[in-house]
């Protein structure tokens, strides 16, 4: 189980810095404003344990530090998990099927 944690640590950590300046992020890490991904995807796994993390971002929204989380569940769902990047608090769980009007998403460019 431990090599799988690297593997996903080391999969998906590039793709946090998609909404923010890898240079930015490490000072926020540094600063302590942010939590580090790895304890984000420590309490995703303990919530949801068989869900599959298709990708992470870190983006600001509405002032805000936000580590988004796209998951499949074993349902076959597609949903997207939002922490409060400071406190690691889950503020909201989105289905991908509500996001998009209620059509499945066929792939991450559809936004």
């Amino acid at each position: 189980m431990r090599w799988r944690w690297g593997l996903v640590l080391a999969a998906f950590a590039s793709s946090a810095l998609a909404g923010l300046d890898h240079e930015r992020i490490r000072d926020l890490r540094a600063a302590g404003e942010i939590l580090p991904l790895e304890t984000i995807l420590e309490h995703y796994r303990s919530t949801y344990p068989d869900g599959r993390i298709l990708e992470t971002e870190l983006e600001q929204e509405d002032g805000v530090l936000v580590y988004e989380l796209y998951i499949l569940g074993d349902d076959g769902e597609v949903r997207e998990l939002e922490y409060d990047a400071r406190s690691g608090v889950l503020l909201r769980v989105k289905s991908a099927t509500e996001k998009h009007g209620g059509r499945r998403r066929s792939g991450w460019g559809d936004d």
